[in-house]
């Protein structure tokens, strides 16, 4: 694991199930979220969740995407796999394998080893 990538988090996930949405699947598009504007609310035959308004074109969704959430307790290193910079979410690993989407602004950075573009870029303000 590269340190740089390392970073401490605290996020409880909303009561609801994970939202799977495939390419070409057509979907229920809702409100645009206040506090992550990237993000519209979305209904599809497998439930309801929030999902980057950029995947969605007229309803069809043209990029698959999880709406999974990693549950991370205060303090707990996540390894960040892929940051997603335009809508302020990383998806990350924790130390059991678990995988899912942290906001930036619940993710701090380590005090030891963060050097380089992660250390600027991802950090809870």
């Amino acid at each position: 694991m590269d340190d740089r990538r390392m970073l401490l988090a605290d996020h409880e996930p909303p009561e609801r199930a994970p939202l799977q949405v495939e390419v070409g699947e057509r979907v229920q598009v809702g409100d645009r979220d206040d506090e992550w504007p990237a993000f519209v609310f979305v209904t599809a035959g497998e439930g309801t969740g929030w999902v980057p308004s950029r995947h969605i074109e007229d309803g069809v969704v043209v990029t698959a995407y999880d709406t999974t959430e990693l549950r991370a307790f205060a303090g707990d290193v996540v390894e960040v796999i892929v940051d997603d910079p335009k809508s302020e979410w990383a998806w990350c690993r924790d130390a059991h394998g678990n995988e899912g989407w942290i906001p930036h602004r619940v993710l701090e950075l380590r005090a030891e080893g963060v050097r380089g573009p992660d250390a600027e870029r991802l950090h809870a303000g």
